[in-house]
C-alpha cells in the first residue's frame, strides 16, 4: 500500500513543478545519466589505458631479465643460468607506489631465480598478440595484493645447448590504479563544470524566456476587478500570443456577459417596479374599500399576471445568453417542437374564433428545445394577440437544401416601417397593436436574441393584397444541422 501512496505523491509534486524546474529537471537528469554511464565508461578504457602501458614496462623487464639468462652445463643435461639482481629492475619501477617481483623457471620448469615464492605460470601463449613476443598478461594476487604479471617465454641458446626458459614479472596495481583514479578525477570535475554551465544556461535561459509571461500575470494582476479590455500582443512572443488572444476572448465573452447581466439586473429593478407599485395600491384601494372586493381581486389578479409574465420574459433572456455561452447547440427536430407549441396555445386561438392551421415539414436545426420552443410560443402568441377576431392564422414550415423556415402570418394590421426596428427594443410594443401593450414588450426581443445565438435570420414583413394590409408574416429562417458550420 505504500508505493501507490508514494507514487501518487511524486505525481503530484511533479505536477505542482514549475517551468524552470521542470526544464532543469528534463534537460539535468539525462545529462547527468549520460555523465555516469560515460564515467564508468572512462574509467573502464582508463585502467585499459593503464594495463596497456604498464604491460609494456612489464613487457621489458621480462625482455631485460632475459638478456641476462645463459645456458650453463649440468650433469643432466643444459640448465638455465641466471644472475638477475633486484637492483636491475629498479629503472622499471615507475615510484616507490609499486613494487615488482619475478621469478625465472628453467627448461624444465625448476626454479632459477627470483622470488621462490611467487606462483608458476600455468597458462598458454595467446595466438594472437600486438606485441612482438611470446608473452601472456594475467591478473593475479601474491602475498594478498592484487598484481598484474607478464608471462615471457624467452629462448635461451649457447654453446651447451637451447631451450625456452619462462620469465615472469609482477607488479603490484597501485600506480594503475592512481592513474586511472586521476583520469576519472580530472574527468568529473569537467563533467561537474559543464553540468553546472548547463544549468545556468537552462535558469538564464528560462529566466528570459518567461519574462513576457511574468509580465502578462503582472499586468492582469494590477488591474481593476471590471477592467475586462483586451491584453496587448504586439511584443508577446509568437508561442504565447495564441495565450493572449485566448484571454482576450474570454475577457470578450466575460464583459458581453457582465453587461447583460448589468442590463438585466437594471431593466428589472425598472421594469418591475411599476407593477410593484401598482399592486401596492391597489391593494391599498382594496383596504379602504375605495372598490369592491371583486374588482380589487381583479386588478390585483391581471397586475399579477403582468409581473409574472415579465418575469418569465427577462428569465428567458437571461437564459438565452446563458444558452448562447454555452457553445455548439445540440442537433433537434424543429417541427415536433412547433406544433407542441401549436398545440398548447390553439385554446387561445380558439377564444379569438381564429381560422388556425398548422403545416410543418421534418427539419432537424442545431438548436436547444427550450429555444427553439420558446421562440415559437412567443411569435405565435403576440400572431394570436394581433389577429382579428374571426380571422386567420397560419403556421407553415418548409425546408430546401440547406435551410428549413418557419413563417407564421396573422391577420393583424401589420407593423410600420418606422416602427419595425423599434419592435426587436426590450420593454417596446407597435402603437397600433393595442393588445400587445398590455404585455411585457420582451417577447420579439426574446426571439431576436434566439435567432441570432442560432445563427439565423427573424424578418417581419406586411403581407399586402390590393394596396392594403392584410397581415403579417413573421419569418425565422435556420440552417439544416447537415450544413449549419461548427461552433467552438
Amino acid at each position: 500500500m505504500r508505493a501507490p501512496g508514494l507514487r501518487a505523491r511524486l505525481r503530484h509534486r511533479l505536477a505542482h513543478l514549475s517551468l524552470r524546474a521542470e526544464l532543469l529537471a528534463g534537460i539535468l537528469l539525462p545529462v547527468a545519466l549520460l555523465i555516469v554511464i560515460n564515467t564508468v565508461s572512462l574509467y573502464r578504457e582508463a585502467l585499459d589505458s593503464a594495463d596497456i602501458a604498464y604491460d609494456r614496462t612489464l613487457l621489458a623487464s621480462a625482455k631485460a631479465i632475459g638478456e641476462r639468462l645463459e645456458v650453463l652445463p649440468g650433469a643432466d643435461g643444459p640448465r638455465v643460468g641466471a644472475d638477475v639482481p633486484y637492483s636491475a629492475l629498479e629503472a622499471f619501477e615507475a615510484d616507490n607506489r609499486s613494487r615488482i617481483f619475478f621469478r625465472v623457471s628453467g627448461f624444465a620448469g625448476e626454479m632459477v631465480g627470483g622470488f621462490e615464492d611467487l606462483p608458476p605460470w600455468r597458462g598458454q601463449i595467446p595466438q594472437r598478440s600486438v606485441y612482438a613476443a611470446l608473452v601472456d598478461f594475467q591478473d593475479a594476487e601474491y602475498r594478498g595484493m592484487p598484481v598484474r604479471m607478464a608471462v615471457l617465454l624467452q629462448p635461451v641458446a649457447g654453446p651447451a645447448g637451447q631451450g625456452m626458459a619462462t620469465i615472469q614479472v609482477a607488479e603490484t596495481l597501485e600506480l594503475r590504479r592512481t592513474l586511472a583514479r586521476h583520469i576519472l578525477i580530472d574527468t568529473l570535475w569537467r563533467q561537474a563544470a559543464l553540468v553546472a554551465v548547463i544549468a545556468l544556461v537552462v535558469v538564464w535561459v528560462v529566466q528570459h524566456a518567461t519574462r513576457p509571461v511574468r509580465r502578462l500575470s503582472h499586468e492582469l494582476a494590477q488591474r481593476a476587478e471590471d477592467d475586462l479590455t483586451p491584453l496587448s500582443s504586439d511584443d508577446a512572443p509568437r508561442e504565447l500570443r495564441p495565450l493572449v488572444e485566448a484571454t482576450n476572448a474570454m475577457m470578450d465573452r466575460s464583459a458581453r456577459l457582465l453587461e447583460h447581466q448589468k442590463r438585466f439586473v437594471r431593466d428589472a429593478s425598472h421594469q418591475l417596479r411599476t407593477p410593484l407599485a401598482v399592486l401596492k395600491a391597489q391593494v391599498q384601494s382594496a383596504r379602504r374599500g375605495d372598490t369592491d372586493g371583486a374588482t380589487a381581486l381583479a386588478e390585483i389578479e391581471h397586475t399579477v399576471d403582468r409581473a409574472t409574465e415579465l418575469a418569465n420574459q427577462m428569465l428567458a433572456l437571461a437564459k438565452v445568453e446563458q444558452l448562447r455561452q454555452q457553445g455548439q447547440p445540440p442537433c433537434t427536430d424543429w417541427e415536433p417542437v412547433v406544433r407542441e407549441v401549436a398545440l398548447d396555445l390553439a385554446a387561445l386561438a380558439a377564444e379569438r374564433d381564429l381560422d388556425f392551421s398548422v403545416e410543418t415539414v421534418p427539419a432537424r436545426v442545431r438548436g436547444h428545445a427550450w429555444a427553439l420552443r420558446e421562440l415559437a410560443r412567443n411569435l405565435l402568441h403576440n400572431a394570436i394577440k394581433c389577429s382579428a377576431p374571426g380571422g386567420t392564422l397560419a403556421v407553415t414550415m418548409h425546408r430546401d437544401d440547406h435551410h428549413a423556415a418557419l413563417t407564421i402570418a396573422d391577420s393583424g394590421p401589420g407593423i410600420a416601417d418606422a416602427q419595425r426596428e423599434r419592435l426587436f427594443q426590450p420593454f417596446a410594443a407597435g402603437a397600433q397593436r393595442a393588445d400587445l401593450r398590455s404585455g411585457a414588450g420582451l417577447g420579439l426581443t426574446i426571439c431576436r436574441d434566439i435567432v441570432a445565438s442560432l445563427d439565423g435570420t427573424l424578418a417581419l414583413d406586411n403581407r399586402v393584397e390590393h394596396s392594403r394590409i392584410r397581415g403579417l408574416d413573421a419569418t425565422v429562417r435556420l440552417a439544416l444541422a447537415e450544413t449549419a458550420p461548427d461552433r467552438e
